[in-house]
C-alpha cells in the first residue's frame, strides 16, 4: 500500500493489542491510520482472530506498510541472551526458523503486503568461521521471500552500521533491506545512528521511530525513553533520512510500560514527529 511520504504511524505490538477491533479503536484515539503489523508470533503479539487475522486486518481499513516477525525462543532479557537466541544466529535453530519464516511470508502475502521485518540475528564479523553459514542462511531466507514477492527488512541495532553495510554488500540480495531503528543502536551501544543512516541510506526500506539513551554499564541494556527525550536527536534523524532519499513512513515503536503508558507516549511521539515533519 502506498502512503504519503513521512506519514506517521504506529507499530501494532507497541499498543499491546490482542484483536483487530482493539487496534482499530486505539488508532482512532491516536488519530493515525498507518501501521506496521505483527504477524501474530509469540514475540510481538498474538491475535484473537487467529488464522482469520489477515482478512480482518484488511477489512479494518488500516494503511499497513509492513509485517513484523519474531521467532519463538527469542529472549530479550539481556543483550547476551538475545545474542544467543536472536534471529538466525544459533546454527541449531536455523532450519526451524526458516520453516517459521515460510509461515510468516504466507501471512505477509495474505495481509496484502510485500515487506516483512525481522531481527536477522547478530551478524558474524568477516573473520568469524560462522560468517559463511550465516550468510548462506540469510541467502536462503531471501530466496524464500523472493519466491513470495516479499522483501525482508533486517532491523538494525545488534551490529555497527559498517558491519551491516558490508554484510548487505557481501550478500548481494536485492530483496534484503534495512528496517532502521535508531534507538536500537543506542540500546546495544553500536555507534552513531545518524552516521548509520548515511552509510545505510540506499537500503533503508522502513524505519522505527524510537528513542533511547546508551547504557551506562558495559554489557547492559541502554534505556528506552519517550520520543524526543533521548540521545537519537530525532529532528536530525528525520532530516538525515530525507537527505539520503528516504520517503517512507515514520512508524513509532514503544516497548516500555503498560498499555496506558504506551498510548500516552505514542500520542506524545506523534506530536513530536508532526512538528518535525512540518519543518522539513
Amino acid at each position: 500500500m502506498s502512503v504519503a511520504p513521512f506519514a506517521i504511524g504506529i507499530c501494532s505490538w507497541s499498543l499491546q493489542v490482542t484483536s483487530v477491533p482493539e487496534l482499530r479503536k486505539l488508532l482512532d484515539e491516536l488519530g493515525v491510520n498507518v501501521i506496521q503489523i505483527a504477524c501474530g508470533d509469540p514475540v510481538h503479539a498474538s491475535w484473537d482472530e487467529g488464522e482469520a487475522m489477515p482478512e480482518a486486518a484488511r477489512a479494518a481499513g488500516f494503511e499497513a506498510t509492513a509485517a513484523m516477525l519474531g521467532f519463538p525462543g527469542e529472549d530479550y532479557t539481556t543483550p547476551q541472551t538475545i545474542r544467543e537466541t536472536g534471529g538466525f544466529g544459533n546454527p541449531a535453530t536455523r532450519a526451524g526458523r526458516l520453516d517459521h519464516l515460510n509461515w510468516a511470508l504466507d501471512r505477509t502475502r495474505k495481509l496484502g503486503l510485500d515487506l516483512l521485518m525481522l531481527h536477522g540475528g547478530f551478524l558474524p564479523e568477516p573473520e568469524d568461521a560462522d560468517r559463511k553459514p550465516f550468510l548462506d542462511t540469510l541467502g536462503e531466507a531471501a530466496a524464500r521471500a523472493r519466491a513470495q514477492g516479499v522483501t525482508l527488512g533486517l532491523e538494525t541495532g545488534q551490529e555497527t552500521a559498517d558491519l551491516l553495510r558490508r554484510t548487505l554488500d557481501d550478500l548481494q540480495c536485492d530483496n534484503v533491506k534495512v528496517n532502521f531503528d535508531p534507538a536500537n543502536m543506542l540500546l546495544y551501544d553500536m555507534g552513531d545512528p545518524i552516521r548509520a543512516v548515511e552509510i545505510l541510506g540506499p537500503d533503508i526500506c522502513s524505519v522505527h521511530c524510537k528513542d533511547a539513551n546508551r547504557p551506562t554499564t558495559k554489557g547492559a541494556w541502554g534505556e528506552e525513553v519517550p520520543l524526543g527525550q533521548g540521545q537519537v536527536g530525532m529532528a536530525q534523524f528525520v532530516r538525515t533520512l530525507k537527505r539520503v532519499g528516504y520517503t517512507g513512513p515514520l512508524v513509532i515503536e514503544r516497548e516500555v510500560g503498560n498499555q496506558a503508558d504506551r498510548m500516552r507516549d505514542c500520542a506524545h511521539g506523534i506530536q513530536v514527529l508532526r512538528d518535525i515533519v512540518a519543518g522539513l
